[in-house]
């Protein structure tokens, strides 16, 4: 990768020469019906819109959405907005050996280190069947699907790896409330953990904007997710009836309410257990993402999220800033 400013860091009128990954790329019109082309273009920490007005006929037919292009201009806004202002844009040569890949978030962890938990605690699983079925299903061409996805399109964890790092969120989660309340199947609720999502392997796309797939729109991932498992406990013989329906209920039900689009609400420990679970992981990660973005302005409140129904305040205080109130405090 090319060493450039991120674009979250530039301010407006400061000068771009970069490699940006073209995330849209449309033909449109004004309301005055004159056309122009419209684009996304982003780098890992920001996507912004850029239109250009005249003599893109022939532009419109050598990029495409996916490509990555050198692009040339100035940052700008509209209507508060970011905004690039275009003077040239063409597609990456071959020998630049820039890839589209290269753009994508990714994980902050360490992904060697993730890979490497998520088996070990697949070896701790001690019911055979569902250590049995564990193994199946993350054989490894399916496991590397699995580590490679993000965990959403665009509220939580929606970056590579984003999948795997979410699944061992909860599996921890999960695995403390086990120690706090030993009447919960630790077994059952960390295999549900591991699965509940494993349907966003085929419903979400590793590509340049995390789209859904036409299966996933079609299906959902908890459907997906649910088909797997149902097949791949057929092909262990002796798999216990009540013990699929169970793990099957931790995946049908993991969204907690009807209105979530769960087909069934939480009805025993291990799924209300798993679905709180799962709310903590993904909430924190998105409030998390949000106070990021906004953590260079001067403003402690960010604009109104409408996923989260409130706006959040960056009381700016670290775990360090904390520890050190507490030592001057005690010491």
């Amino acid at each position: 990768m090319v060493d450039q400013k991120d674009l979250i860091t530039l301010e407006k009128g400061e000068k771009i020469d970069h490699f940006l990954l073209i995330r849209k790329c449309e033909s449109k019109q004004t309301k005055a019906n004159k056309p122009y082309l419209y684009l996304e273009l982003g780098d890992t920490s920001q996507t912004i819109t850029a239109n250009i007005w005249e003599n893109f006929d022939n532009l419109l037919k050598s990029i495409k959405a996916g490509d990555v292009a050198k692009v040339q201009g100035s940052m700008d806004d509209y209507q508060g907005n970011p905004q690039i202002k275009v003077f040239s844009i063409r597609k990456a040569k071959p020998e630049e050996k820039i890839t589209p890949e290269d753009f994508l978030p990714k994980s902050k962890k360490d992904l060697g280190e993730m890979k490497k938990e998520f088996k070990t605690r697949v070896e701790k699983i001690s019911n055979p069947f569902l250590n049995q079925l564990l193994k199946n299903i993350f054989s490894n061409d399916n496991f590397e699907k699995f580590i490679k996805s993000p965990a959403g399109k665009s509220w939580h964890h929606s970056y590579l790896h984003g999948l795997l790092e979410h699944t061992l969120e909860i599996i921890k989660i999960c695995d403390l409330m086990c120690d706090i309340h030993p009447e919960i199947n630790r077994d059952l609720l960390i295999c549900g953990a591991m699965l509940h999502d494993f349907g966003k392997t085929e419903e979400l796309g590793s590509n340049v904007s995390f789209d859904y797939t036409d299966k996933g729109k079609l299906l959902g991932h908890i459907v997906i997710a649910s088909m797997i498992v149902n097949e791949e406990t057929k092909k262990i013989p002796g798999f216990p009836e009540d013990l699929k329906n169970l793990l099957l209920h931790l995946i049908l039900s993991h969204q907690g309410k009807l209105e979530f689009a769960t087909p069934v609400v939480p009805k025993t420990l291990e799924a209300i257990t798993l679905y709180q679970a799962d709310e903590l992981s993904a909430k924190v990660n998105a409030y998390k993402n949000v106070l990021s973005q906004n953590s260079n302005s001067e403003n402690k409140w960010t604009k109104f999220i409408s996923l989260a129904a409130t706006d959040l305040y960056n009381h700016g205080l670290s775990s360090e800033v904390d520890n050190s109130i507490n030592k001057s405090l005690f010491d």
